[in-house]
């Protein structure tokens, strides 16, 4: 069976999703590497060290042929453009899609990081890796929305597992609560999805929003027409 990745757009529930992955057991799962290789300039999967794209992508097949299946999630503030370059991400590699309703994504990225630039909120490159993909493969990749996740999570997650090859085991779609080590270098950023013991809708925080600050507005209004792009072809 080929790695699966999943490519989210920030602040879309996606360690949420992750979470659930890693609480199966059965996968070998790896938190943002790519973004993580990035910012550090290397990666470790599974005793592999890589300090490029491309080695890291060698890791991630190799450890999926020779020990067991990859689960990857990573989010699209930044860009992969050496990553993309490589054909074996789209012939050897099941690319799968995350998105969230642009007004609830961007609100709660803006409340972590405010001086976040209107390509790191993610929707309209989250697109371009959507377009490449299928673009390669001549089909449509999977899509699953954060809200559709919280709203029916089995439903969901067990839809996302029948298209990618995986058992749905619904004993995973709960977890006790704490930080992971997959995540410790960004935990301020997962600080709910480690406080809670499975997916639940919350009431919105009041913070600033596209609909009480201009800023914002200006950003949904770029990225609302990528988001809706993808949201057509979403799991439902």
């Amino acid at each position: 069976m080929k790695p699966i990745v999943l490519w989210a757009v920030p602040r879309s529930r996606s360690t949420a999703f992750l979470r659930i992955m890693l609480e199966r057991g059965d996968l070998e799962v790896a938190h943002e590497p790519f973004s993580y290789l990035q910012v550090d300039g290397h990666f470790t999967l599974a005793g592999r060290h890589a300090t490029s794209p491309i080695e890291l992508l060698d890791a991630i097949l190799d450890v999926n042929a020779n020990e067991r299946r990859v689960f990857v999630k990573d989010t699209s503030d930044y860009k992969y453009t050496s990553l993309l370059s490589d054909k074996r991400l789209f012939t050897e590699v099941i690319n799968t899609f995350m998105i969230r309703e642009p007004h609830g994504a961007i609100s709660s990225h803006y409340a972590m990081n405010a001086s976040a630039t209107m390509d790191e909120y993610g929707f309209e490159y989250l697109h371009d890796i959507f377009s490449a993909v299928r673009s390669v493969t001549g089909e449509v990749p999977v899509v699953i929305d954060g809200d559709d996740l919280v709203a029916n999570p089995e439903a969901t997650v067990k839809a996302y597992c029948e298209r990618v090859g995986l058992s749905f085991k619904p004993e995973a779609m709960h977890w006790n609560p704490g930080e992971q080590t997959n995540w410790h270098r960004t935990n301020q950023w997962h600080a709910e999805v480690a406080g809670s013991s499975g997916l639940v809708a919350q009431a919105p925080k009041e913070r600033a929003t596209p609909d009480n600050n201009e800023h914002l507005r200006r950003v949904a209004a770029h990225h609302q027409p990528f988001y809706d792009a993808l949201a057509r072809h979403r799991l439902s």
